[in-house]
């Protein structure tokens, strides 16, 4: 059994077995024995020890696992041995490195803060292409000009999402070599070169860099605000997103408990939902589909928000992925065959005829009375309506009450009796279907001392269920025959004229007669008679004129039993005066 320790490795805490910890610091001591003289001594070592924490973080997967010897192992691999890079750079300054040394690795784009004027995204890029930064800076110009400055916002993007090369082993993967104990000792020298010659050189390269580094620290902290921003508006796009998400997925649970139980239990409303205008499968069945095939893409949605506003917030696996658009998938492809089934549900139409032209016992010469009736039981209103109701036979048993009824007045010059038409018509699948459900439409009327009194409403049976049931009752009217429609009709009567169709609107509770293939109202024509008569009137009570008075008008002026009078006209009347 081996005792675990724990570590501090840059500011990173490990937990590492007995043996594997007395390797790893006889590996770096070693390291610090091979650097004793070394210009930059610390700061080689701390780069180091930064990196080696670096490659043990992604190498554990918790944060409770042990760090082993293999680990270790794989980690000096990685760095390379302290005594394969202590060179004496006197008696070597002229020969090649090792091979090892030169190899390459893989470029990471970092924005590089050494070379920059703006951000160091130029720079970056540079070193990640491969070309002078120059090149890519006057791209950079060249584009943005062409581009009517869109290119401005993708600078800001690469300057927001893109890191900052900050340690040395991301300069060396910004240039893609080797992060191991060679190149970071070669980096570090290399910077402290750099700064010793920069002593030695003139004031204009001093002077140089300070603007250089002025300019870079506005442009710093204006990136740090332009960060701030996006960061607050990624947050809002991420809050909104969980919000509108979050209410959709309640909303469809609530209806996924509600119209989905449908055919479970009974629930209200479930009657109408059977009977309505929708596929004949169980309305469980739709409300799942409608419920996968709307709330999995709303579903992610919540989740994208939640990465938005929590880091590192673990995803839900490749399995859950693929399953739940497998599931999606299978969803649109029920919801498209139940909509081909729905839009074939109404696809004929068929009109069938139960009583055509059946003579009723009222002459040209008598007075026919229309009215319309109810029942209690079907019916609380007698209106015209394009939808149905469920009630109860007396039976016990359930039927559809539509009441979309329509009258229809026809006029004829052959025939000296009245005639009545009932035509029913319905939807279907098939037209054979659709006739089966028209024919099934149950409708009355009733013949009473010459009153014509017809239901104002008509049964189907439930099972038919609804599919636009409606009735036409058409009276074939003989020529002089007088009618007299009841107040009730009004909302049944046909307000259109076409063919040998008339119209009796808004002259119910009035007697009206058919001439010349025209419902003549004289009922009406005396009372509009009566209200020009009383106009008259009141004209002839304003205005008299006695027959002993010579009134005479013309351009002279106004002249009165040939004398000239004076006229004044105001809300008083009218006043004539003559100068005698």
């Amino acid at each position: 059994m081996n005792k675990t320790v724990n570590i501090n490795l840059a500011g990173i805490f490990f937990h590492i077995d007995e043996d594997a910890y007395l390797k790893l610091q006889r590996y770096l001591d070693a390291i610090k024995r091979s650097f004793t003289d070394s210009q930059g001594r610390d700061e080689i070592i701390a780069d180091i020890e930064a990196r080696i924490a670096e490659l043990f973080s992604e190498k554990i997967k918790d944060e409770r696992q042990v760090i082993g010897i293999n680990e270790v192992e794989e980690v000096i691999t990685v760095m390379g041995q302290p005594e394969d890079y202590r060179i004496d750079e006197e008696i070597f300054e002229d020969e090649p490195q090792a091979d090892h040394q030169r190899s390459k690795t893989s470029k990471q784009l970092f924005r590089d803060p050494t070379n920059s004027y703006v951000g160091g995204v130029s720079s970056g890029l540079g070193h990640y292409l491969g070309i002078e930064s120059i090149w890519v800076r006057l791209a950079w110009i060249l584009f943005t000009i062409f581009s009517s400055g869109a290119f401005i916002l993708i600078y800001i993007a690469f300057w927001i999402f893109v890191e900052e090369a900050k340690t040395t082993a991301d300069f060396l993967a910004m240039k893609g070599e080797a992060v191991n104990i060679s190149n970071i000792e070669k980096k570090i020298k290399e910077g402290f070169d750099g700064v010793a010659s920069s002593v030695k050189n003139v004031d204009y390269q001093k002077y140089g860099s300070k603007v250089k580094s002025s300019s870079a620290t506005f442009f710093d902290a204006l990136g740090d605000v332009l960060l701030f921003l996006l960061k607050f508006f990624v947050k809002l796009v991420g809050v909104l997103f969980i919000i509108i998400a979050g209410a959709t997925l309640i909303g469809l649970f609530v209806g996924l408990f509600t119209i989905g139980t449908f055919g479970f239990m009974d629930t209200p409303w479930v009657e109408y939902m059977e009977v309505g205008s929708h596929p004949d499968v169980p309305m469980w069945l739709i409300s799942i589909l409608v419920f996968f095939a709307v709330g999995i893409p709303f579903f992610f949605l919540f989740i994208v928000g939640l990465k938005i506003l929590i880091k590192n917030l673990k995803s839900i696996g490749s399995v859950a992925k693929f399953g739940l658009l497998g599931v999606w998938i299978l969803s649109l492809i029920g919801i498209t065959i139940l909509g081909i089934r729905q839009a074939t549900l109404e696809a004929y139409d068929a009109e069938v005829i139960s009583e055509q032209n059946t003579v009723l016992p009222i002459t040209q010469n008598d007075t026919l009375k229309i009215k319309m009736k109810g029942d209690s039981r079907y019916v609380k209103s007698l209106r015209h309506h394009n939808d149905y109701n469920i009630k109860r036979a007396p039976n016990g048993g359930r039927v559809i009450v539509i009441q979309d009824i329509e009258v229809y007045l026809k006029a004829s010059e052959k025939d000296s009796t009245v005639a009545i038409t009932i035509e029913k018509k319905a939807e279907g699948r098939s037209y054979d279907e659709a006739e089966k459900r028209a024919k099934n439409l149950k409708y009355a009327y009733t013949v009473e001392d010459k009153s014509v009194i017809l239901d104002g409403y008509a049964i189907a049976d439930y099972a038919s269920k609804y599919r636009d049931q409606e009735v036409r009752v058409i009276l074939t009217l003989p020529e002089g025959i007088t009618v007299f429609a009841d107040d009730n009709t009004a909302n049944f009567n046909n307000s259109w004229k076409y063919d040998d169709y008339i119209t009796i609107e808004g002259m119910e509770e009035k007697y009206v007669t058919l001439i010349n293939g025209e419902l003549k109202c004289d009922e009406c024509k005396d009372n509009e008679d009566d209200w020009d008569t009383n106009e008259e009137n009141e004209d002839d009570h304003d205005i008299q004129i006695k027959k002993e008075f010579n009134l005479k008008i013309d351009e002279e002026g106004v002249e009165l039993n040939n004398e000239p009078v004076k006229v004044k006209i105001d809300e008083n009347g009218i006043e004539i005066k003559t100068e005698n």
